[in-house]
C-alpha cells in the first residue's frame, strides 16, 4: 500500500474520531475509525479498533471543546 494511501487512512480517521456526545459513542465511533483505518492500511483489526477507541475517548476528555 502507498504511503499516500495510509497517510489518507490516518485522516480520515482522525477526521470521523472527533465526534460523539457520549463516553460510549466516542468509544464506539473511534474504534470503528480505528478498524477501518486498519484494514484500509493491511493492519490488525482488533488492534486498530482498541486503539482508535482509545485514542477517541482521550482526545475528547482532553480537548472537549473539539468534540
Amino acid at each position: 500500500m502507498s504511503k499516500f494511501c495510509k497517510a489518507g487512512a490516518l485522516v480520515a480517521l482522525f477526521a470521523l474520531s472527533a465526534c460523539g456526545d457520549t463516553f460510549e459513542e466516542r468509544a464506539l465511533i473511534g474504534a470503528g475509525a480505528g478498524a477501518a483505518t486498519a484494514v484500509a492500511t493491511d493492519g490488525n483489526i482488533a488492534t486498530g479498533a482498541l486503539l482508535g477507541g482509545a485514542a477517541n475517548v482521550a482526545f475528547c476528555s482532553q480537548y472537549p471543546s473539539r468534540c
